[in-house]
């Protein structure tokens, strides 16, 4: 059986290609794949390079699983926010890959990453919540608080705007767009770069720059454990 999430390491960079074969949602397969692939790296003590199918990075969670609702459901996404929180806290140097769309629990991978690198074309980015009838959870609003342009929250959050690859710069979901092509090879490149960074310099400057936003987080995955608990057992 094929992974869903593999794991290749080349000197001081290692890859994370996620493929569930389809739109690679954030199932629970998923996040549990993509997570031992973070131990690896942390063991090799790896700046990562996170990428998924081309044409799409991840279209968000497994609305199977979602809708279904149960303590499925609730593992899922507190699974989910607590993935994305790993990769904001993760000591070494991490890019994403953008291969194609990136909607709802995908673009919330983006702003947790250190540097994004986005595909040209008929993409799709951002958070569509709003759009299909749900209510932003509070994590991915205090992420996006973090990582948006003020000029562009109130677009992305309650307006669900979706963006394409070069907009998408604009409102902070994406750093750079090549050529399809070139994503991965350019993610790679950068992720080398930064990887030459001192380590520990790295390391505590990037918990620095977060130390004021990650308790908010934390807390609000908490609540958005307590909520949807209450709101499957009503």
């Amino acid at each position: 059986m094929q992974e869903i999430a593999t794991y290749e390491l080349d000197g001081a960079v290692a890859t994370i290609r996620m493929d569930d074969g389809k739109v690679n949602v954030v199932s629970p397969a998923m996040i549990q794949s993509v997570g031992l692939a973070l131990d690896r790296a942390r063991d090799d003590q790896a700046a990562v390079v996170l990428t998924g199918r081309t044409g799409a990075l991840s279209a968000g969670f497994d609305r199977n699983v979602l809708f279904a609702g149960g303590q499925g459901a609730l593992d899922m996404l507190i699974g989910g926010f607590k993935l994305a929180e790993r990769l904001l806290s993760f000591p070494r140097p991490v890019v994403i890959a953008c291969s194609g769309h990136a909607l709802a629990m995908g673009s919330f991978l983006l702003l947790s990453a250190d540097y994004r690198v986005g595909a040209r074309g008929p993409f799709k980015v951002g958070a569509n919540e709003v759009a299909i009838g749900l209510t932003m959870p509070r994590f991915a609003t205090e992420l996006c608080k973090l990582r948006l342009p003020a000029t562009y929250l109130t677009r992305s959050v309650l307006n669900a705007e979706i963006y394409d690859p070069e907009t998408a710069v604009a409102a902070g979901f994406l750093d750079r767009v090549v050529a399809v092509e070139e994503v991965l090879p350019t993610a790679r490149q950068i992720a080398g770069e930064l990887a030459k960074l001192p380590a520990h310099a790295f390391a505590y400057t990037k918990q620095r720059l977060r130390e004021e936003a990650m308790p908010r987080l934390r807390q609000a995955i908490e609540q958005d454990g307590t909520e949807f608990g209450a709101l499957q057992a009503s």
